[in-house]
């Protein structure tokens, strides 16, 4: 059983255009997990009026941020396999089968995409390229080529994912990225599955100059290696016992 996990927020311009694109690649058993942040806009009128069994939605309350929004969206996930995405980015066609035969072998995969802007206008045909995505720990530590929206798991590794610091500074993907180097195989998949959108209302810094401080960059890192060596500490335990 697949289950998409999408963080939704004020995303009513996109999200009808994003589920299109996942749904279409979903068996009827499969599900979309939606977990949205206090959304103001239309978003979920839209997501309603798709009338599709297998979206549930989950609401918070009060907004609580990107990461504690996809972690609530995984953690009422029932799927073998966990993709999470984005509230405007469109899947490609190929995208569910090339990450499910990998996910074969590999515990974690990152698949490729384009970056698209807001008109869907091909900007870059590979982000990887343009990122020099990869495996390695260095390598990730010191600038994260996990891309959240182009992440698919196996959920068991979530016992150890799980849960992510409260108070972490670095997005999701940091977090994900920094675990599965050390602790589980992962593989970086060079086929594009998806079209990334950048417009000005986009969340992350990715593609982008940093807004951050170079104090700011140094102790984000300090905190992701403080309870990212922790967490994987525990784990390898674990295996000892």
């Amino acid at each position: 059983m697949v289950s998409v996990c999408i963080a939704t927020y004020n995303g009513g311009k996109y999200i009808k255009e994003q589920l299109d694109s996942i749904l279409i690649q979903l068996a009827d058993s499969d599900e979309v997990i939606i977990s949205d942040d206090y959304s103001t806009d239309d978003t979920l009128s839209v997501i309603k009026a798709l009338n599709d069994s297998r979206i549930r939605i989950f609401s918070n309350s009060l907004k609580k941020g990107v990461n504690h929004n996809f972690e609530n969206a995984i953690k009422n996930a029932n799927g073998d396999l966990i993709f999470l995405a984005d509230q405007d980015d469109i899947w490609l066609s190929n995208k569910i089968e090339i990450c499910v035969k990998e996910l074969i072998e590999y515990d974690l995969v990152v698949s490729n995409c384009k970056v698209v802007d807001e008109s869907e206008n091909i900007i870059e045909k590979s982000y990887f390229n343009v990122v020099k995505s990869g495996k390695g720990f260095f390598k990730n530590f010191y600038k994260s080529t996990y891309l959240g929206c182009c992440l698919a798991f196996k959920k068991e590794i979530l016992k150890d994912v799980l849960p992510m610091p409260s108070n972490l500074l670095l997005f999701h993907d940091w977090w994900f990225g920094f675990i599965s180097e050390l602790c589980y195989k992962v593989k970086f998949i060079d086929t594009p599955c998806m079209l990334y959108r950048r417009h000005t209302a986009t969340n992350s810094n990715t593609m982008s100059t940093s807004k951050y401080s170079l104090f700011q960059k140094i102790e984000f890192r300090f905190q992701l290696l403080y309870y990212g060596l922790i967490r994987v500490f525990k784990i390898r335990s674990k295996f000892k016992l």
